[in-house]
């Protein structure tokens, strides 16, 4: 895991496309703004959980049926 210190207004790049903007720190939560291409899914960590999990029984045929 890559770790970096950011103040607020800078800007972290990810490949070519990709950027993490640092917009607000206040107490212990981060504010980040995410430029991204549209084919680029970006969620946060319990959604894609949830997505995921949704993918997953969608593909397994139900038991007892």
């Amino acid at each position: 895991m890559l770790v970096l210190t950011r103040k607020v207004g800078e800007r972290i790049q990810i490949g070519n496309n990709i950027v993490l903007t640092v917009v607000r720190i206040q107490g212990d939560k981060v504010r980040l703004g995410i430029e991204a291409p549209l084919d680029v899914a970006v969620h946060r960590e319990e959604v894609h959980k949830r997505l995921r999990a949704g993918i997953e029984a969608a593909r397994t045929p139900e038991r007892g049926s």
